[in-house]
């Protein structure tokens, strides 16, 4: 049920992501292809003003020429005429059209001709394009700056802007001044919007806000996943290890209540030998039990941070060697045998006795639990060291570690699975003991592995500085 929620949610996210990014871009791009006709209806609108108002600067010329004429013209017929603004100027045309037929062939005749005279650069009048360019965009609603140059028909460039910014110039737009013209005669204008990008995506803000709170909910799901995955693991560790406690308890409290019958059975015949070997059948199990309990504590402790370690300088080659004439009696018991190589030639660290013999004990103890049936025990103790360090190194030929228990075998509460849940004794505290105490020694521990051929532990602890 767990998984099937997680997927659904994790598909309903993903989509959810999909469909808000498509809007954003669908979004973008509407805004931009706008933006575009905008600009496009603009330049064209500008170069059309600008051919307009060639022809009406050349037109206002052809007045002055016929102003005479105007004027003998409306004083013969008692005429009063105003010169004011555009109506004016038109109805001065019309009347020199009236009073001269001929007039406006005349005078398209001498545009062409006055603008054949003149070169390109000329007739630009830079001015007017550029108002004309601002005005233009301003009607379709377009208020961004824009930098602007100007090409004659050869590509070479007539004018720029005074602040002209390259910037946005791969995304420009062109228009060509003077259309009519014969082709030697026309010219190109080309705009570019330096914030041109910021301004369509400026409409996508919000949906990008909620882009990213989206992604935010996603990723804050996979840590909520992710924590109920980890606590149900642990969960499983901490119920595996009260079954291994009560199973590691059970033992030893059946045999000091079967010792403790047979003392109160008044039916026995006790000699001394059997008061004396029941007795310390009861103190061997209970001291047992004492040091179940005291591993469980002492775990306790470490993750609470109270552990107070006794550091002094000691020799860890002599440490080492005292730990392993102990054991040995035990290694060869299971019908193995322990290999001693001491070689590092300056072993001085700063350590805590107890603990550091205890580290030594609990790998040393693992190898002799996880041994293999079919081949003996073969178990390798050695040291070395450089200038600054010195390595540790634990070996046997025991049935090894699968590589996805590699990377747990230090967490507290885990056991490797060895097929029978209980055929290994033990709570899954060893290894993790092991790996906070070579932490609190400065040290650090690695393990490798193969299934089935044996187990290496390296401890790297600093030296003593002289």
């Amino acid at each position: 049920m767990i998984w099937t929620i997680c997927l659904t949610m994790g598909v309903c996210f993903v989509v959810l992501l999909y469909l808000q990014l498509r809007y954003a871009r669908t979004m973008i791009a509407v805004r931009r292809e706008q933006f575009n006709e905008g600009v496009l209806r603009s330049l064209d609108a500008a170069s059309r003003n600008l051919e307009r108002n060639e022809t009406m600067l050349y037109l206002q010329d052809v007045v002055g020429l016929y102003g005479d004429s105007l004027d003998m013209y409306s004083s013969s017929y008692g005429m009063d005429i105003t010169m004011t603004g555009m109506r004016t100027f038109q109805r001065r045309i019309r009347n020199a059209y009236i009073y001269e037929r001929e007039v406006l062939d005349e005078v398209i005749l001498r545009v062409l001709y006055a603008s054949g005279e003149k070169g390109f650069e000329e007739r630009v009048d830079k001015d007017f394009l550029v108002q004309a360019l601002r005005r233009s965009l301003r009607n379709n609603g377009i208020e961004l700056e824009f930098h602007y140059r100007v090409f004659n028909s050869e590509g070479r460039e007539v004018y720029r802007c005074p602040d002209y910014d390259p910037e946005g110039e791969d995304y420009s737009y062109s228009q060509t001044l003077f259309r009519n013209d014969p082709t030697g005669k026309m010219g190109v204008v080309s705009i570019h919007f330096p914030k041109l990008n910021r301004y369509v995506l400026e409409v996508a803000n919000m949906i990008y806000l909620a882009l990213l709170f989206t992604l935010f909910l996603f990723v804050t799901f996979l840590i909520t996943v992710y924590l109920v995955v980890r606590q149900k693991r642990l969960t499983e560790l901490k119920n595996d290890f009260i079954n291994n406690m009560t199973h590691e308890f059970k033992t030893p409290i059946s045999t000091i209540s079967i010792a403790a019958q047979m003392l109160s059975d008044n039916k026995l015949q006790k000699s001394p030998d059997t008061y004396e070997r029941l007795s310390g059948v009861i103190y061997g199990e209970t001291k047992r039990l004492r040091y179940q309990v005291e591993k469980v504590l002492q775990m306790s402790l470490y993750d609470g941070g109270n552990i107070a370690l006794k550091m002094q300088p000691l020799d860890a080659n002599e440490l080492i060697d005292s730990v392993v004439q102990t054991f040995n009696v035990k290694v060869v018991q299971n019908g193995g045998c322990l290999e001693t190589n001491l070689d590092a030639s300056n072993s001085m660290v700063k350590v805590d006795e107890m603990h550091f013999t205890n580290i030594i004990f609990n790998l040393m103890d693992n190898a002799v639990k996880y041994k293999r049936d079919d081949v003996s025990l073969e178990l390798k103790v050695s040291t070395k060291s450089d200038s600054s360090n010195l390595y540790i190194q634990v070996e046997d030929n025991g049935i090894g570690i699968q590589k996805d228990d590699l990377k747990r075998v230090f967490d507290k509460f885990y056991r490797v699975h060895t097929g029978n849940t209980h055929n290994v004794k033990g709570f899954g505290l060893g290894l993790a003991y092991v790996h906070k105490m070579v932490s609190l020694h400065h040290g650090t521990i690695k393990v490798s592995s193969e299934l089935g051929k044996g187990t290496r532990f390296m401890i790297t602890l600093p030296l003593c500085k002289e």
